[in-house]
């Protein structure tokens, strides 16, 4: 009998640094192809939606964006049912494929200009692609390592797979840096955008060599040499309460927060200086490069943080932080990186004063509304600039006023007018509120010798401390909290709800706000409200975790 136990004993399991090595460095892949293109959102925006009005198509490169998130609970759940019946390891090999495959797709596609509305629907094919391949990586690395790692070391081993995320953006920074440095910017929105999409050929490579190298976790193979694997995940994971509650406070108590937090501290920021401040691209480059190299050693120190006092305290302090820090932080990035925009805003606010029933919302991601009343025409031309504006109802039935400052510019209304005559009243109320805006100070770009760098790097440091407190223990804890059976479809299933519907979206939905309503910080109510959410549901309803038997 110990002969034929001997015979039937699974193969021995993989060291630990060999799983962290090789899961991170997939999982660290796999975010590059995915960053790439929300680095580059500007860039997609005046390539494959050339036909949009500015403000249009950059909406529209972020509602793209967005529809990666989209389709990654549907990958969460298709991946995470391979995974529960068949293996973890099977299932991130497969994502990593698709995810790779999809990424160099889109550095051959054709431009709008090239092949018209052909190219702009292969992009959105290779983005739900992408997204449907990442909703089954991170659920299968995160048990994959938490499978092999002590209990008392969870926190600190899974934290590397939160750093994946960090390296897989500071590389994906890192080459778009590099080749809009080698090549000039003019070549990179002609044609070098591809190349950091192609570059991740290689690194597909790589990855499919390391993961082909991996077993089966201890965990999974134990429960299936015993025969107990789940037959039915979904009715198991989604069916029975005691997991379906687990489920709902995971998503409500952790990954509202998280979506919301993440990517208004690595991307939302970005859209904000870029749009809004009007930094220069490799200026902010520089800035999220040395943000993210932080992120990456302090994920591990929270990781490892939540090993000796808790998941629970060090996720609720980064949520507690950030809550804290959402406008404040705008607001000194602001003071910080165009000091001249927030002196003019200061000195010379703007007010719009116009009949209610003439405003439409100004936001058109599709770019088929026209804004040919007096207040949609002023109004379009200061979000299209980029300026702050409050609103204050005009007399009923005239044309809208501009104040800025002391001045007061009289807007025109294009509606009923032929197309060329339209044209020719709109550009005149632009070409007269541009040039108020400049005399009251309003800066047509961020001035680089006036910039206090080293307080806008402090302050993204205070949202990175934030964000990595909070993600830096969820692996852990989401692995902990639910039964291995399952593991992989529950946990994945709220993960990427809340990084993917909250998250994914909000520099689309902040983007929307901020156009919609006028102030360049009411986006900021949208990750905001999902923050407070989750630390009231965390506080009273989320179980701690740590040191929990995954058996």
């Amino acid at each position: 009998m110990a002969e034929v136990a001997a015979t039937d004993a699974p193969e021995k399991p993989t060291s630990l640094r060999t799983v962290i090595a090789a899961s991170s460095a997939g999982t660290t892949f796999e975010w590059y192809d995915f960053f790439v293109f929300g680095s580059l959102t500007g860039v997609i925006s005046k390539t494959f939606f050339t036909g949009l009005p500015e403000t249009a198509a950059l909406a529209a490169a972020l509602a793209l964006f967005g529809t990666g998130f989209l389709f990654r609970p549907l990958g969460a759940l298709v991946f995470g049912r391979i995974g529960d019946r068949a293996g973890r390891k099977g299932a991130f090999l497969a994502t990593v494929l698709l995810m790779g495959g999809a990424t160099v797709a889109i550095g051959l596609l054709p431009s709008y200009t090239q092949a018209g509305i052909i190219g702009p629907l292969l992009l959105i094919l290779m983005r739900i692609i992408q997204g449907f391949a990442l909703g089954g990586e991170y659920g299968g690395a995160a048990i994959y390592v938490a499978e092999h790692a002590p209990a008392n070391g969870r926190g600190k081993a899974t934290s590397w797979i939160q750093s994946s995320a960090a390296f897989g953006l500071f590389g994906a920074l890192i080459v778009i840096l590099v080749t809009r440095t080698a090549i000039g910017n003019e070549a990179f929105d002609a044609w070098g955008w591809r190349i950091p999409f192609l570059f991740s050929g290689v690194l597909l490579a790589i990855s499919i060599w390391m993961r082909l190298k991996l077993t089966e976790s201890p965990e999974f193979a134990k429960l299936k040499a015993e025969g107990n694997e789940s037959k039915a995940p979904f009715k198991e994971a989604f069916g029975a309460w005691p997991n379906l509650k687990l489920v709902l406070i995971a998503l409500g108590g952790v990954m509202f927060a998280q979506g919301a937090v993440w990517y208004t501290v690595f991307f939302y920021v970005q859209t904000f200086m870029e749009r809004f401040l009007k930094v220069a691209p490799e200026t902010i480059n520089l800035l999220m490069l040395s943000a993210t190299a932080a992120s990456a050693v302090l994920y591990v120190v929270f990781g490892w943080l939540s090993d000796r006092i808790g998941r629970k305290p060090v996720m609720l302090f980064g949520m507690i932080l950030m809550t804290a820090a959402y406008f404040p932080g705008f607001h000194m990035l602001s003071k910080t990186l165009n000091p001249a925009l927030a002196e003019a805003e200061a000195a010379a606010p703007v007010v719009v004063i116009a009949d209610p029933a003439d405003c439409s919302v100004q936001f058109d991601p599709v770019g088929k509304a026209s804004f040919l009343s007096s207040c949609d025409i002023a109004k379009s031309t200061l979000a299209n600039a980029g300026v702050s504006y409050k609103n204050e109802p005009g007399v009923p039935g005239k044309s809208a006023l501009v104040r800025i400052g002391s001045q007061t510019i009289p807007s025109t209304s294009a509606a009923g007018l032929s197309a060329p005559v339209a044209k020719a009243v709109k550009t005149s109320v632009e070409t007269r509120l541009k040039t108020a805006l400049a005399t009251a100070g309003y800066p047509p770009k961020a001035d680089p010798a006036r910039m206090n760098l080293l307080g806008a790097f402090g302050v993204l440091l205070v949202f990175v401390i934030a964000a990595t407190a909070l993600y830096g223990p969820i692996a852990a804890c989401l692995v902990e909290l639910f039964p291995t059976r399952v593991r992989y479809t529950a946990m994945s299933l709220p993960y990427h709800i809340g990084t993917g519907w909250v998250g994914g979206f909000v520099p689309f939905t902040a983007f929307a706000i901020v156009t919609t309503v006028g102030d360049l910080y009411s986006g900021l109510w949208y990750p905001l409200a999902f923050t407070v959410i989750s630390i009231l549901v965390c506080f009273f309803l989320l179980p701690e975790t740590k040191g929990k038997s995954l058996s």
